[in-house]
């Protein structure tokens, strides 16, 4: 058996990981311009995948509560529950509250920042982004 990091035999494509369709299959959802069956999910995705394969990730993603989906014939057609920025958020503070050392983690994280991506943390945290106060309602003196 294949563990995803070596060719598959007779073929010369990389078995991908579970993950790594999850993400593929997410991406072609938040590019869509709304929501998609398994088999136009299939057709945008690169490769040869089966379609019961397709199917069977949706079908995760929607039981995860990432997906949603709606009747459309005798099947359905799924949409993402979030933006591409809210699921990614979810997963870092997921993944931040597994820590055992809060402090240690955000430090580590905050020192393999890029300088620009620091800039934009900075910003964000001190209210200083230009985005955030076109949609401030308060006034303040």
């Amino acid at each position: 058996m294949q563990d995803g990091q070596h060719d598959e035999p007779g073929g010369s494509s990389r078995r991908r990981a579970r993950g790594e369709l999850e993400s593929s299959v997410l991406a072609t959802l938040w590019e869509a311009d709304g929501p998609l069956t398994a088999r136009q999910v299939r057709e945008r995705l690169p490769g040869d995948l089966a379609y019961t394969t397709v199917l069977t990730i949706l079908s995760r993603l929607h039981d995860k509560g990432i997906l949603i989906r709606h009747q459309e014939g005798r099947g359905y057609a799924y949409e993402p529950g979030r933006d591409e920025a809210s699921h990614t958020a979810v997963r870092m503070r997921t993944l931040l509250e597994r820590g055992s050392d809060r402090e240690a983690v955000l430090a580590r994280f905050v020192s393999e920042l890029s300088e620009q991506d620091e800039q934009l943390l900075h910003r964000l945290l001190t209210g200083d982004d230009h985005t955030d106060r076109a949609t401030r309602h308060d006034e303040r003196p």
